[in-house]
């Protein structure tokens, strides 16, 4: 609420600008007090070990409430974070139902360690999968970004920190909520434009001629060969025995050819998929307990047939003072899931997204006559397609649509989450709390090919099982100070923890089934391979942090960690990091009061180290061995080098913010610079060949990340019938390698130089399409006799000059919240979007291929292919033999910019008068929707994409519309 101070004073306001932030209505009179509640802003925020107030803490915090998480129509919470926190990177690099998004706070922090963040569920690092917490079940998110924030959990919060807080049953009545809902999905993004069947036949016609052409053979003969050869080097003639030879020497159809049908495998392969969500929770308490107890279903199919997953939940949650000195707390989630998973994330021939899109529709599902009817068995049934006719290209033999419902690509879990704690309190202000948990995640997999048809029908059948085993358990030891000496507040921490993680997995596959539908090892009758492992990994950690502030208005604080790790040898185990923070709450100083414009002013800063041990391996410093069958003897080869002094890699944090609020906390908002400095990294040294290892693990290098946050919090209307709030927040990043042990080191498509960030292009120049004969054309950088840079171009790819073509790294990522209520309505959206960065699409090459792939599918570019009528194009001369135009360049080298319609959701609680006689204290019905609507230039592409901006024929995002009900009771 505006105070009249501010309305009498000097200061003139526009009548807009008066009525958009709820000053006045529109004939300019004050508005009613009791209209408008003042936001509480001083909220109370999860941070490590404890909880702070959000305006006075020293550290870089952002929350993300139960309201934006609760009601998403996900699986995992992971997806439900992107556009909601500055500084975050969410990335879902697969839509398969179940899949995780990567996550990345405030840039990348190494090359070859992990830069994933730390998951800290009610207190404690959890360890399982992250699939299994159900969203319904949390109160809050809180992400914890720089040092002051993340360093008490030592190297385990060098990336960031996530603590999810599960809800608690509340003092008062037992509540029961109810949530039921039913959703429907189908592909975000359309796929590639295709030729149609008509267009291919003429297309691939001109890639004949001109793959016939020669000094030998005239164009007349070219034309007349292509013709003759059209059917047979497709393997199919979609026009029916009528026309034997469906296009003529001028490349045109001949006149009354059409396509006998028309099968799109895409339409085969992918479908309007079902989702079922069921969530039901019993909570409450009293004076000394409460008590949180939740049971949860998730049937989410996917849209490629065969994929889905499949969730049963239960979370039990119990807080309770048992003496005025003690109290203690447990809480248990156990979680069995099943992932179907049918192949879906590279360049295998049974990828299920990657065949329903380069199989063409003139190749049929089912078998036809030549007169386009289907054939049929003895038994009067459709019979399979599986196209022994079709080129290699064409995916030749297989059917996934037949072979996938026989098939298995399970993957089912079993997640074990347990936390228990006990406080004992000496004195009101000193307290010791121990805490214990464990989290068992076990994990079989079962990849079954039937004998019956398709490839498995070669080898009689297969079956691969996997099982794995991790277990891990955290305890944790914490003495905490907390008292006010008068204008003073002091709060000191001092505490221990141990973490222990163990992994054991198992695997083995057979061969040739005796009888279908047998789908375990034991009716296979040959042997395959048979492998199995374990690793254990251990840390000590001393933590201690001291927080102090004088008068609510200064605050400063300070913490350290030791971590002891089991990856380095013992002269390098220990790795010792801190912070020092300090915060100026501005808006309780007298002069700032007087000014009665702000509600809030804070300015903060932190500085302060973590280090960062995650390599692959879980024996960093020693060397190591693999074993082989030597003839049936037992043989030992060398498979690591060792390296001993192999230490810590550090982060170097600086944060810089300022929090303010004004208009009677209409507009709260959050500025913050952050540098990021990694130095001493993990990186995999590659080594020559020749010298029998692939590299070694070594500290080298230095890498930085800086940029700027900005969160905006608005209430431009807020009467007692009608409110609206509009968030908008904006992350900038800048990745820089500041140090590299030599010049330069290329990986794959990518350059890693001083001076670039971690995922530069390095790729050949694009240079166009030869007017004069349809050549593809790259660019070429060499140096004269003279030293002179002389640029040119050429048609052989392998003479190319590779050069950087910019980052897969954005420069801005930003989310934009709009929420409406009026009376019993609530609607709300959420926009994300990406600003810069670079994605090579090599799903796109696939079926951009120049005719030297007979059968696989075209884009409809191909339609401006270079023809002597066509000279000016993109799109080189089409022919039978390769020209390597679809290689890494620049030419698959597309913008990164876009933005997403992420959610809308529409909700009507019914009034309250109408239930209350059944006990039903809410009932809301709503209808939301998922991925909705994508803006981006490049048509057919997700441009969620995975962070090194490469494409890798993945699963394609799902656009999902759920309707449900709530009820409390």
């Amino acid at each position: 609420m505006i105070s009249k101070n501010l309305i009498n004073s000097k200061i003139w306001i526009p009548p807009v600008a008066a009525f958009f932030f709820g000053i006045a209505n529109v004939n300019g009179q004050e508005t009613k007090k009791d209209t408008l509640r003042e936001k509480e802003i001083d909220e109370v925020v999860v941070v490590a070990y404890g909880k702070a107030k959000k305006t006075s803490y020293t550290g870089s915090v952002a929350t993300i409430s139960s309201e934006k998480i609760n009601n998403r129509p996900v699986t995992n919470i992971t997806k439900a974070l992107e556009g909601q926190v500055p500084g975050l990177q969410a990335v879902s690099a697969s839509g398969q139902p179940g899949s995780t998004a990567s996550i990345r706070i405030r840039g990348i922090g190494s090359v070859s360690a992990s830069s994933n963040p730390l998951f800290v569920v009610d207190g404690m690092p959890f360890d399982g999968n992250i699939n299994s917490i159900s969203p319904n079940d949390i109160e809050s998110i809180s992400v914890l970004k720089d040092a002051t924030a993340s360093s008490l959990y030592g190297s385990r919060g060098a990336n960031g920190v996530i603590i999810v807080t599960t809800k608690s049953g509340k003092k008062g009545e037992a509540r029961v909520n109810f949530n039921i809902s039913q959703g429907f999905s189908s592909r975000a993004v359309k796929d590639y434009e295709q030729v149609s069947t008509d267009q291919y036949f003429q297309l691939y016609w001109e890639a004949l001629r001109n793959g016939y052409k020669s000094s030998q053979v005239s164009s007349q003969q070219a034309a007349q060969m292509a013709t003759d050869n059209l059917v047979n080097a497709l393997g199919i003639n979609p026009y029916g025995s009528k026309f034997p030879k469906p296009v003529g020497t001028d490349g045109k159809l001949l006149s009354g050819a059409t396509p006998l049908w028309n099968d799109d495998w895409r339409d085969i392969l992918q479908r309007v998929a079902s989702r079922n969500q069921v969530d039901l929770d019993f909570s409450g308490g009293n004076e000394k307990s409460n008590y949180f107890f939740s049971l949860g279903y998730l049937d989410d199919k996917g849209i490629a047939i065969g994929s889905g997953f499949r969730k049963y939940s239960s979370r039990l949650k119990i807080n309770s003072e048992v003496k005025k000195w003690l109290n203690v707390g447990a809480n248990l989630a156990y979680t069995n899931s099943l992932q179907e998973a049918p192949p879906s994330s590279d360049s295998r021939t049974d990828n299920i997204i990657n065949a329903a899109r380069v199989i063409p529709s003139f190749y049929p599902y089912y078998e036809r006559n030549a007169d386009g009817s289907y054939k049929l068995d003895a038994g009067g049934n459709y019979i399979y397609d599986f196209g022994k006719y079709r080129p290699t290209s064409a995916l030749q033999n297989q059917n996934a649509a037949a072979t996938l419902p026989l098939d298995k690509n399970e993957n089912r879990e079993d997640n074990f989450s347990g936390k228990g704690f006990a406080e004992f309190i000496f004195l009101p202000e000193l307290k010791f709390r121990t805490n214990f948990s464990v989290d068992l995640l076990n994990y079989n997999g079962h990849y079954y090919t039937n004998p019956l048809l398709g490839e498995g029908s070669e080898i009689g059948g297969s079956v691969t099982k996997t099982n794995s085993r991790t277990l891990s358990y955290t305890t944790s030891n914490i003495l905490t100070y907390d008292k006010k000496f008068g204008q003073h507040h002091l709060n000191v921490l001092g505490g221990q923890e141990f973490y222990h993680y163990e992994y054991q997995t198992i695997s083995g596959n057979r061969s040739q089934f005796s009888l279908p539908y047998y789908y375990e090892p034991d009716a296979a009758a040959l042997l395959g391979s048979f492998s199995g492992n374990s690793d254990k990994l251990g840390l000590l950690s001393y933590l201690g942090k001291a927080e102090y502030d004088y008068q609510n208005k200064y605050f400063v604080s300070g913490s350290v960690r030791a971590d002891g790790s089991s990856r380095f040898s013992p002269e390098n185990r220990w790795g010792t990091f801190w912070s020092v923070g300090g915060s100026w709450k501005a808006s309780n100083e007298d002069f700032i009061r007087k000014l009665n414009f702000f509600n809030q002013l804070t300015l903060r800063a932190s500085y302060g180290g973590q280090g960062n041990d995650k390599l692959s391996t879980y024996y960093a410093y020693q060397s190591l061995y693999a074993f082989y069958n030597n003839l049936g003897e037992g043989g030992t080869v060398a498979s690591k080098l060792p390296t001993p002094d192999l230490k810590w890699e550090t982060n170097l944090n600086l944060n810089v913010g300022l929090e303010f609020a004004i208009l009677n906390n209409r507009i709260k908002g959050n500025v913050e610079y952050f540098q990021r400095k990694s130095q001493d990294l993990l990186f995999d040294m590659p080594l020559a060949p020749s010298l029998g290892f692939s590299g070694f693990q070594a500290n080298i290098g230095e890498l930085k990340n800086t940029g700027f946050e900005f969160s905006l919090f608005t209430t431009p209307i807020k009467t007692k019938d009608f409110e609206w709030n509009v968030d908008l927040n904006l992350s900038t990043l800048n990745n820089k390698i500041t140090k590299l042990p030599k010049g330069s080191i290329v990986s794959g498509t990518k350059l890693l130089q001083v001076g670039g960030s971690i995922y530069d292009f390095f790729i050949p120049e694009w240079a166009g399409v030869d007017p004069n004969n349809g050549n593809s054309l790259w660019k070429t950088i060499t140096t004269d006799a003279n030293g002179n840079t002389v640029e040119g171009t050429t048609s052989e790819y392998a003479k190319a000059t590779k050069t950087l073509q910019g980052s897969s790294l954005p420069k801005v990522l930003g989310g934009l919240t709009t929420s409406l209520a009026y009376k019993n309505f609530d609607f709300s959206t959420l926009v994300t979007f990406s600003i810069g960065g670079k994605i090579l699409d090599t799903d796109y090459t696939m079926i951009m291929h120049n005719g030297s792939a007979a059968g696989r599918a075209w884009s409809s570019e191909m339609l401006n292919r270079w023809t002597p009528e066509n000279p000016y194009t993109d799109v080189p001369a089409l022919s039978t033999t390769t020209n390597n135009w679809t290689s890494a360049s620049s030419r698959f080298l597309y913008s990164g910019t876009y933005a997403r319609v992420k959610n809308i959701s529409l909700g009507y609680t019914l009034p309250t008068e109408y239930f209350e006689r059944w006990g039903v204290k809410k009932f809301r019905l709503y209808v939301q929707g998922e991925n909705l609507l994508t803006f981006y230039k490049h048509k057919g592409m997700d441009p969620e994409q995975t962070l090194d901006g490469t494409t890798y024929y993945r699963y394609p995002a799902m656009r999902t519309i759920t309707f449900g009900l709530q009820a409390t009771l």
